[in-house]
């Protein structure tokens, strides 16, 4: 790896912010495209970091911090890969339901997809079924994501799936559930495509299922 890619790498593998923002800006300077700095440097590092939770190597303290050290490398990546072109992974809209002020997971998950080069449309807390739809209809992403801290709040991720289908618009994405007391069992009951206990596992199994 070119040594100025491998500066950003350890960067938001260390979540050092300013060696990201520093390296990125060295990067785009030398002429490095922006594609290959937010590809080879930016989202291998957040696959690395990603494994590394899943290994029980890294909690969610050194997750986050890696996840802000690269949200803020793309803030400043983010015009060059406008102008370059450069698609993104997907789109996702993302939110905890309604009823539910709990945001550091789900802020987790948006930080650890944009880390996995998607696009993130985030609608924050207490988003209510009809908000979801409305924002579906908007942005035509590729997933939404609903997160539940609550169990007397995860009733409303059905309510939300129901809106989806009542809407006429549930075949056209994907529905990714997660939060501390939401199971693989429940997901299934609603009628969820996918299930995510974590920030990391929710990246990956949404590039896997964009492949």
């Amino acid at each position: 790896m070119d040594a100025r890619l491998q500066v950003i790498y350890d960067g938001v593998a260390n979540g050092e912010q300013k060696v990201v923002t520093d390296g990125v800006q060295a990067a785009l300077d030398a002429g490095i495209d922006a594609a290959t700095i937010l590809n080879d440097a930016m989202i291998a590092a957040m696959g690395y970091v990603g494994n590394q939770f899943e290994c029980g190597e890294y909690f969610v303290p050194e997750m986050l911090i890696s996840a802000r050290a690269m949200k803020s490398g793309l803030a400043l990546l983010r015009p060059a890969l406008i102008a370059a072109n450069v698609k993104s992974a997907g789109k996702v809209v993302v939110g905890t339901v309604q009823g539910d002020l709990h945001d550091i997971g789900k802020n987790l998950v948006a930080m650890m997809l944009e880390g996995a080069g998607f696009e993130v449309v985030d609608l924050g807390v207490d988003v209510s079924p009809q908000k979801f739809v409305d924002a579906i209809k908007e942005h035509q992403p590729n997933f939404v994501g609903l997160s539940a801290l609550l169990t007397t709040t995860m009733p409303k991720m059905k309510s939300t799936i129901d809106a989806l289908n009542a809407a006429g618009i549930r075949p056209n994405v994907k529905v990714m559930i997660g939060g501390a007391p939401v199971t693989q069992r429940y997901a299934t009951e609603i009628g969820a495509d996918i299930f995510s206990p974590d920030a990391a596992t929710a990246a990956r199994r949404a590039k896997e299922a964009m492949a």
